[in-house]
Parts: C-alpha cells; sequence; structure tokens
C-alpha cells in the first residue's frame, strides 16, 4: 500500500512539474515577431540587454534586445537601467504601430510585453 502512494506521488509531481515548466517557457523575440497570432495574450518569457528606458513615478517602458529582434516591455513596477541584461517575464499584447507614422527613430512593431516580473542575468 505504501509503495502504491508513494508511485502515485511521484507519478503526480512528475505530471505537475512538467505542465508548470511549459507553462512560460523562454522565446526569442524573432520567434513572437514571426508570429504573433500565435502569442498574443500568452504569457512568455524573453532575455535580453535592456537598450532603451524610460521611467516616472515607478511606472514605465523599455526595450529589450534579444540579439534576434527588439521588444517595447510596459511595467508598472519600475524599470531596468539601460545595458542592464535581463530575464522579463509578461504577457504580450497588441499595441498601437507607431513605425507608419515615418518617426526617424520608429517605436516598434504594435506588440508590447506587459511585464509581470523580470529579474537580473550574469
Amino acid at each position: 500500500m505504501r509503495r502504491r502512494c508513494l508511485r502515485y506521488t511521484l507519478w503526480a509531481t512528475i505530471i505537475i512539474g512538467s505542465l508548470v515548466m511549459c507553462g512560460c517557457e523562454r522565446k526569442t523575440i524573432n520567434e513572437i515577431k514571426a508570429d504573433p497570432a500565435r502569442y498574443a495574450n500568452r504569457e512568455v518569457t524573453v532575455a535580453g540587454e535592456v537598450v532603451r528606458s524610460f521611467s516616472l513615478l515607478g511606472k514605465g517602458a523599455y526595450e529589450v534586445d534579444d540579439g534576434t529582434g527588439k521588444l517595447w516591455v510596459a511595467s508598472k513596477t519600475g524599470v531596468p537601467r539601460k545595458g542592464a541584461r535581463i530575464a522579463v517575464k509578461g504577457t504580450i499584447r497588441d499595441a498601437y504601430d507607431l513605425s507608419t507614422l515615418g518617426l526617424p527613430d520608429p517605436l516598434g512593431t504594435g506588440m508590447v510585453l506587459l511585464e509581470n516580473s523580470h529579474k537580473a542575468l550574469k
């Protein structure tokens, strides 16, 4: 009886662990931009370097470059400084595509990552 209980516990742990690990896998920005409908309103993790950062009163936005592309991140809890290497977890949302306005430095593709959390990388 005890071995059977242990076996069920082990299998439950493996299944739950697998589901948690698949729930929010790390993606490249290129993967997200190549198929935006697939990632819209889904939680993803992106890692890269902060190339631009703007904040006001603890809220703001920053742009992450992972080597495959750049993505804007909106934060309600403060922003990392320019040059920081981070991993950010959040939800992909459609935003306004400001690149069509012909600005000298366009803001992007119409996608933004709404940050749930971020952490520094070594």
